[in-house]
């Protein structure tokens, strides 16, 4: 399981005031040094993933913990500071700026990077000079020493709003500046023994609004030939949009594949039902998984922190779109002033080529902190994967506050379980039922407002397991929120999967909530 801080950390403690420096050049961007031109394209990238394939992977070098780069300690690594004027097309009015990151501490594999102008390509030349760093920094004088990543600066270079930092990782900051779940390029046998692809080579070019991102996928079991559009949305629903089309070619089978991976943490939160130990209400940077199924159905599935590794499958045929959303956000549900668990970005994938038939998978690994990305999900296609197989995918990836508007479907909300029965009634507490639970699911939506207490809305509750009983719909007094009520007994020692929606007339006035109950 990869560590979140280790996946973060690089990029998140880069971001210093400017730094002067006398490098001078000509090339067209900045003051980097620029290797020959050779010719590229999207086509080629895929030919050289495909020649890849066809022969025996070969791992990067991999430095022990007596090497510098990878025994470099945290201070020591956030030293290394990209100086802004080194950025790569620096001073180019309307162009869109990229810093690297060095190579060092959980980023010790090499990256290599590339800037593209009509159909040429040319590295990036590492050299020490791209950094202020003191004078006895290890990467002053490293043979080895390289680039580990890049982030996408926004306008003045105070933050940045894109950054892939290693394997296959990328994430965005928007629409609020802030950083939370990661996106990857590829997930190989998540929850088991895992398998992390990893981009090796990047080629980065201008496309007026944002950066066109090319790259190389290799692992043991995998090439693949990426290109992602990424640009910035102002306004409306505002957030960062991605474009991606995948080319993969695999070298040996595959367990379990996962396309369009997203990663996300979520410790505990208002459905944990008992204190964690902690401060805050609430500590997670998404609170459920969204999907809208081939159907047309809109599905709710809150996170929950398992007490082992659970794997739950949707199977679909061409789904319209899933992903790990954050929507609570109410600072006073997390009163985190600091890492703003409030503002973290939403994920959202929606296919932009035919993905037939397959399973939304959700992996859910226990946690007993923050720091971990427990929560995982991605598309399983249902043919078996084998050597020489390929597949070509295209999607969209949202980075933004929620998932698309559900037309006249109402949302879920909330999801709230504690002790069934009646609490508050007697002091004897004859009306408390300890071996049972209770759900309280809060839903909004315009939908909502024409509808009365007892005007025929009731909530519709189905169990895999046990026994379901004090089923009620009701508008929760002094909100635009109606909510479901109903417990859960008799699991006999069994798990349970629910599924409830809120209903009129036989027609679904919200989404579909899923859930899975542990005895």
């Amino acid at each position: 399981m990869i560590d979140r801080r280790h996946v973060l950390a690089g990029a998140l403690t880069t971001t210093v005031a400017a730094w002067t420096t006398s490098a001078k050049s000509d090339t067209p961007v900045g003051a980097a040094t620029l290797g020959p031109p050779q010719p590229f394209s999207f086509d080629a990238l895929k030919q050289q993933a495909k020649a890849l394939s066809q022969s025996a992977y070969v791992p990067p070098p991999q430095p022990d913990a007596s090497d510098p780069l990878r025994g470099m300690a945290f201070d020591t690594f956030a030293q290394a500071v990209y100086k802004p004027e080194m950025e790569l097309w620096h001073g180019q009015p309307g162009a869109q700026t990229v810093r690297l990151f060095p190579q060092g501490r959980f980023y010790a594999e090499p990256v290599r990077i590339y800037v593209l102008e009509n159909g040429s390509a040319r590295e990036v030349v590492y050299s020490p000079d791209y950094f202020n760093m003191p004078a006895d920094h290890p990467l002053r004088t490293l043979k080895n020493a390289g680039f580990a990543g890049f982030r996408l600066m926004s306008r003045g270079g105070v933050s940045d709003w894109l950054a892939y930092l290693g394997a296959s990782y990328f994430r965005a900051s928007d629409p609020n500046d802030q950083y939370g779940g990661s996106a990857r390029g590829l997930a190989i046998n998540t929850g088991k023994p895992e398998e992390f692809p990893r981009f090796s080579s990047f080629w980065l070019e201008q496309n007026g609004s944002g950066l066109n991102i090319y790259a190389l996928l290799e692992s043991q079991s995998v090439t693949g030939a990426y290109q992602m559009n990424s640009r910035r949305i102002e306004g409306g629903q505002a957030g960062a949009l991605q474009d991606i089309e995948c080319e993969l070619y695999f070298r040996a089978p595959v367990d379990m594949l996962g396309i369009a991976p997203l990663t996300g943490m979520y410790w505990y939160g208002e459905n944990s039902g008992k204190f964690r130990g902690d401060w805050r209400p609430e500590v997670h940077d998404c609170d459920g998984l969204s999907m809208w199924t081939g159907t047309g159905e809109r599905i709710w599935r809150p996170l929950s922190n398992p007490p082992r590794i659970v794997t739950n499958s949707f199977v679909d045929d061409n789904p319209k779109g899933f992903g790990l959303i954050q929507r609570d956000r109410n600072f006073d549900n997390y009163q985190d002033d600091s890492l703003f668990y409030d503002r973290r970005p939403s994920m959202w994938v929606e296919p932009m080529s035919s993905w037939g038939k397959g399973a939304v998978n959700l992996v859910q690994l226990p946690t007993t902190n923050e720091t971990e990305d427990n929560m995982v999900t991605f598309w399983t296609p249902a043919e078996t994967v084998v050597a020489g197989t390929v597949i070509n995918a295209k999607y969209r990836l949202f980075w933004g506050v929620d998932s698309p508007p559900a037309g006249d479907v109402a949302r879920i909300v909330a999801t709230r379980v504690g002790i069934g029965g009646l609490g508050g009634r007697d002091l004897d507490l004859r009306h408390i039922k300890p071996n049972a639970k209770k759900f309280m699911i809060d839903i909004e939506g315009k939908v909502l407002d024409e509808q009365t207490r007892f005007g025929g809305t009731k909530t519709v509750v189905t169990t895999t397991n046990g026994t379901i009983t004090g089923v009620e719909a009701f508008p929760v007094v002094g909100t635009r929120r109606w909510r479901m009520m109903f417990d859960l007994s008799d699991l006999n020692g069994q798990p349970a999967d629910l599924r409830a929606y809120l209903a009129k007339d036989g027609e679904a006035l919200s989404e579909t909530w899923i859930y899975q109950v542990f005895p």
